[in-house]
């Protein structure tokens, strides 16, 4: 059991925590919220919409904020407290009477992994709920430009029952498409598929008609009264007017599509399983595709083809958890499940099914479950890792503060402002290199932590030491820390 001299000196340092922690996590909470409503509001003003909807956009943009003030509010929270408490002699007077960095660093630790637990939860069960509603509301509110709308990689009903349209990727602020796959269903007397690899959308005065400029495809014809006829024709550039697209604000109801980032962890770890799944699911498609082609060649038997695994992942102890809490609340709404690849809120007029007869297809389909795998993972782990940053915060504050006790709010604001912007760069570009297939989801994700981790381990050994007093430790010095080697090296050279 620890003494009661501990005890109350951790009561005593978490109390100092608490005031700056909320009053960082209100500041920047507010001045993103700002920041959003500056940069978005122009888009929703002048479009006839009602202020509740309005209101509602930046009123659960907040979800999203929280997520990313968290961690930072932490690292604020902990370097103005340190500062302080170094500033005016405590530390030193607790190492004098023998409290070592270790017993002061341990409530802070405490403190930064309940921060941690809430900041998972929040990420896990509310952030994800947020999103979907949110975007749902942007597609109800921007439904008179049509890529806003659309969903990527999903077959989306533009006309209902007659135009269907499919993207991998969507650029609404370009209008722009790439790898566009075209369901046209409007005359009943024949069926046309239109491919394209890149295209761009365009509106008319009153946004109820789209147009539509696709560059370098081809387009499937078929009629119903000659079906052994089927034309196809290439094209450099192919304009297409699709007329009737709705130019009124309605509110969907339902919407079952989720995201990557509207889904919760247990969702997408079964999406990842099942991806998984479709991954061994080829392999085995493409081994008895090749033992029957031999065995048709040698004029052998063919052998009954290997089933692949079809049943369904364990959830991890973390989902069952979940799954009994779920189940002991009333009301509690069920996780979301992701949409499989090529639905969407309508079926296409014909699916091609996919072979894996020629290495190009067979590397074709690896590669795309892996990286639908990859998607889900790397948005996993990036849940986990920013929940871990509190803690890894904390390390990396408490030494800092303490062995440069005069450097005051700019201390406080500075060092938070660096290692912010390298976090949160190394998070986008570490999702972005996790999507590709370039790093793991583990280490593109991680990565910062890791880094900060490593920084903070020196700075912890030398806080241990009885030098970091508020006799020194300002700015001059943090300026030699960081920057006197420079000269050193122009003396060697």
């Amino acid at each position: 059991m620890a003494r009661p001299i501990v005890r109350i000196l951790s009561r005593y340092i978490l109390r100092q925590h608490l005031p700056p922690l909320g009053y960082a996590i209100a500041a920047l909470t507010f001045a993103m919220l700002v920041n959003q409503v500056a940069k978005q509001f122009g888009n929703f003003v002048g479009k006839g919409l009602p202020w509740g909807a309005i209101f509602e956009v930046f009123a659960l943009s907040i979800p999203f904020i929280v997520a990313m003030t968290l961690p930072m509010a932490v690292l604020v929270a902990v370097l103005y407290t340190f500062s302080h408490l170094a500033a005016d002699n405590e530390v030193t007077a607790m190492k004098a009477n023998g409290i070592s960095i270790g017993q002061i660093l341990a409530p802070v630790l405490g403190g930064a992994a309940l921060m941690g637990v809430i900041s998972l939860l929040w990420n896990d069960q509310v952030l994800p709920r947020s999103n979907h509603t949110l975007r749902t509301l942007l597609v109800d509110i921007q439904r008179k430009k049509p890529t806003f709308q659309l969903k990527e990689q999903v077959i989306n009903e533009v006309v209902p029952g007659q135009f269907f349209l499919r993207a991998t990727r969507i650029d609404a602020a370009a209008n722009t498409l790439n790898d566009v796959t075209i369901y046209d269903l409007q005359d009943p007397d024949r069926r046309r598929i239109i491919m394209a690899d890149s295209g761009r959308m365009a509106y008319s005065g009153g946004g109820t008609d789209l147009y539509l400029t696709l560059r370098d495809g081809e387009v499937h014809e078929i009629r119903r009264t000659d079906p052994e006829h089927f034309n196809r024709t290439f094209y450099t550039i192919n304009r297409i007017k699709v007329a009737g697209v709705s130019n009124t604000f309605e509110t969907t109801k339902h919407d079952e599509y989720r995201s990557d980032r509207e889904m919760g962890i247990c969702a997408m770890q079964d999406v990842v399983a099942r991806a998984r799944q479709d991954l061994e699911r080829v392999r085995i498609d493409a081994l008895n595709a090749v033992a029957g082609e031999l065995r048709r060649v040698s004029k052998l038997a063919p052998l009954r083809p290997v089933a692949a695994d079809t049943t369904s992942p364990r959830p991890s102890m973390y989902c069952r958890v979940l799954g009994v809490l779920q189940r002991l609340l009333p009301g509690a709404p069920p996780a979301a499940r992701a949409a499989e690849p090529g639905t969407g809120e309508a079926a296409p007029p014909a699916l091609v099914v996919q072979d894996v007869t020629t290495p190009a297809a067979y590397a074709q389909r690896l590669r795309a479950a892996r990286q639908r795998a990859a998607i889900y993972e790397v948005e996993i782990q990036k849940k986990l890792a920013i929940s871990a940053a509190c803690v890894i915060f904390a390390l990396l504050g408490v030494p800092l503060a303490i062995r440069y006790p005069r450097g005051g709010v700019g201390l406080v604001i500075g060092t938070s402002l660096a290692v912010f912007s390298v976090y949160y760069v190394g998070l986008i570009g570490g999702e972005e290199f996790g999507d590709r297939l370039i790093v793991p989801p583990f280490f593109s994700m991680w990565t910062p932590n890791l880094i900060f981790l490593i920084v903070s381990i020196p700075l912890l050994w030398t806080a241990r030491h009885a030098g970091s007093t508020a006799h020194g430790g300002d700015w001059e010095e943090v300026k030699q820390t960081f920057l006197g080697w420079i000269p050193k090296m122009r003396i060697r050279l």
